[in-house]
């Protein structure tokens, strides 16, 4: 039945109707620090914000302007600035009568609204989302159409006390959903005014009541973690009993080709064998018709910044091994040990060290130094605690991260990392680093001046100058030359490159034309937008002509032996595969690139005795594909079964939980029969 309309008439209200009386300031804290703010300012029947970020030299600025109506709804709004990477933001949104109308970076848009709709800003600030709350909290069902599309809606938690002393209030907990792949978290107060957004990396809190962070981020650790406690339960199949994976071909990385139909039989974490395909089961197997389908080792995503968010759906796509390259150590440790005692699903964690140098433009991952004594010990400290390498990051020193790659090799740790502010690769190759990150940072040290600060936005703008370089320059041979002898690992991340350069307002990204489709409105509409600010003449021609030349450094470096690492720095998952289809176009054949996926990355790891191939006595780690991804790697986004550690989870479960229509369906599995009833035990003849 359709909600009764209560908003015919569109008479504006006081500032009463955003939830609050007079000015609200937030602070945005990410890792502890604070990074940002948020300013909410009623002026009668208009509210103002002021919305603004800088976390790792970089973040969104915003200026909004809104009105609603007699139930909280929008009936104006606009949102001008710039988003985290630069590209110019001007939003518009308006309702009169049932008529509304829109313009975003996508385009623009409108519909004839019948019922309560929510106008959902694409580049609102946190504060979007107490509006949204307060008002799902007059709605009957707490549901509401979203515009441009999608529904929103809201869980109601459990209240809490904040504060102390003549600061402490009441305030409660929300869930919203609809309008990403996972819920948002938020506090509203007694008078239903936004107190706080949560999340586990940090939170946007009420100006006065900062100390309440540490506490608030554990709690938004907790709700997710409940989350996905139940999506593991619900999704994760632990048979108890061997599972046989009948006709199936097995890919080899070994020879980069599948092999002839066999069954793969797995017995708790372990594969126990591989069958000659007209063998007959064992009592009590589970079988799972493989249907000719491909069986590809785990797949291992290199640059992962793993969250609580990202971890089921990389498993969804195959993804069975992450190498996290930053996180706050605390968080990703619990998240770690929750993935490992089976309570939630995730790819296996490998973290690296993360190390920066403080700054103003410093990021707020793992640990923060002001020293070259206190890098020293933070590489100690890494080595205590059985990490295999370090990542050194953009503000620190170059003289702190040379004595750092010392130490870290006198402990055995791998070094690698960004190329510090005011330094280059060449510098940081002869202090020692055995892997470089992201193709960026090699290639900014071939077009920027000695005093250029790339701890900026800077180290992503200054890629249009690519265009112009010349590949064959002293200054470029140089570098090249150095990597090649001294035989550095580089992690070129091609994918976020990708976005970086290319992506347009309006345009489905070329990386994302075959699974955009398939994605939650939301999602769809934040992904035809442009990363980069591409407003002045010429420049996006620019940008376009320096992802040619990154491509072209990535197809030399693959051509003259250098050993390149698949990651993206995107959360992995189906972006993962693109990063593959990209190895594809700098010169590897698809299945070159499955095995530096599989087998190559396992043994950089040290794990090939374990991993990244499917043959007897190796944990069991592989997914299932309907074809032959080694003729086209797109075949990966149909993974129909992913086998982690023995466990067996199917895609075609896992993506609706994240509004993601699946793009195949599970296998058939067939479950033993229940064993028949013992005979009774005959009577003894006298």
């Amino acid at each position: 039945m359709r909600k009764t309309i209560l908003w015919a008439a569109m008479a504006l209200v006081s500032s009463a109707a955003f939830g609050q009386t007079g000015e609200q300031r937030y602070t945005v804290i990410t890792g502890g620090n604070a990074v940002g703010h948020v300013i909410a300012t009623p002026e009668g029947e208009t509210l103002r914000i002021d919305y603004d970020v800088k976390d790792n030299g970089r973040g969104p600025t915003m200026a909004e302007t809104l009105r609603l109506d007699a139930q909280g709804l929008p009936v104006e709004w606009a949102i001008t600035g710039a988003t985290t990477f630069g590209s110019k933001v001007d939003e518009r949104f308006s309702l009169s009568g049932t008529a509304a109308q829109w313009k975003d970076s996508v385009g623009e848009g409108k519909a004839s609204v019948s019922e309560p709709s929510l106008y959902i800003g694409q580049s609102a600030s946190p504060w979007a989302l107490g509006l949204y709350a307060r008002a799902l909290l007059k709605d009957t069902d707490r549901e509401m159409p979203a515009l441009p599309g999608g529904t929103i809606r809201l869980q109601e938690g459990e209240p809490l006390q904040v504060g102390s002393g003549a600061n402490e209030i009441t305030v409660r907990h929300y869930a919203l959903s609809g309008l990403d792949l996972n819920p948002s978290y938020l506090l509203l107060d007694a008078e239903k005014a936004l107190f706080a957004v949560l999340s586990s990396r940090g939170v946007v809190i009420r100006k006065g009541y900062e100390a309440e962070e540490p506490r608030l981020r554990e709690m938004a650790a907790k709700m997710g973690e409940q989350r996905f406690e139940a999506l593991q339960a619900q999704m994760a199949h632990k048979y108890g009993a061997p599972v046989r994976i009948r006709n199936v071909r097995v890919f080899d990385p070994k020879t980069m080709a599948l092999g002839e139909p066999v069954s793969v039989v797995i017995s708790g974490s372990r594969i126990s064998g591989i069958q000659p395909l007209d063998t007959p089961p064992s009592l009590g197997e589970v079988q799972i018709d493989g249907a000719g389908g491909t069986l590809v080792p785990g797949l291992y995503e290199m640059h992962a910044h793993s969250g609580q968010s990202g971890l089921l759906l990389n498993i969804a796509a195959g993804v069975t091994s992450a190498r996290d390259m930053g996180n706050d150590n605390a968080v990703l440790q619990a998240m770690m040990a929750s993935i490992d005692a089976g309570k939630i699903a995730g790819p296996r964690i490998t973290p690296a060290g993360f190390i920066e140098g403080r700054s103003p433009f410093n990021s707020n991952n793992g640990y923060l130094v002001s020293s070259q004594a206190e890098a020293l010990e933070a590489v100690r400290w890494y080595a205590a605690r059985g990490y295999p390498q370090i990542k050194l990051y953009n503000s620190m020193n170059p003289r702190w991260s040379a004595a750092a790659a010392v130490e870290a090799h006198r402990f055995g740790l791998r070094v690698s990392g960004h190329i510090p502010a005011f330094s280059n690769a060449d510098q940081m190759i002869a202090a020692g680093y055995d892997e470089l990150t992201h193709i960026n940072q090699i290639m900014l040290g071939w077009v920027l001046t000695p005093e250029e600060d790339t701890r900026t936005l800077l180290r992503l703008t200054a890629l249009k100058r690519l265009d112009e370089l010349d590949l064959q320059s002293p200054r470029v041979r140089t570098t090249m030359n150095s990597i090649v002898e001294k035989k550095v690992a580089v992690e070129p991340t091609i994918a976020i490159h990708e976005n970086l350069l290319l992506n347009q307002d309006g345009q489905v990204p070329r990386g994302e034309a075959d699974t955009l489709a398939n994605m939650p409105i939301g999602v769809q509409r934040n992904s035809k937008r442009a990363w980069s600010d591409m407003s002045a003449p010429g420049d996006r021609e620019a940008y376009a002509g320096a992802f040619e030349k990154i491509l072209t450094t990535v197809r030399e470096m693959h051509e003259r032996g250098v050993f390149l690492i698949p990651g993206t720095d995107l959360g992995g998952g189906l972006r993962f595969h693109r990063e593959l289809q990209l190895f594809v176009e700098a010169g590897f054949t698809p299945g070159e690139a499955l095995r530096r996926a599989t087998f190559d990355m396992a043994a950089y790891q040290g794990e090939d005795q374990q991993l990244g191939s499917i043959e007897r006595g190796k944990l069991a780690d592989f997914f299932l594909v309907p074809g032959d991804p080694t003729a086209d790697l797109r075949e990966l986004k149909r993974t129909n079964m992913v086998v982690k550690n023995g466990v067996v989870y199917f895609p075609s479960e896992i993506y609706p939980a994240f509004g993601i229509t699946p793009f195949s369906d599970a296998p058939k599995v067939t479950l033993p029969a229940a064993p028949a009833a013992a005979p009774a035990t005959a009577k003894a003849t006298p």
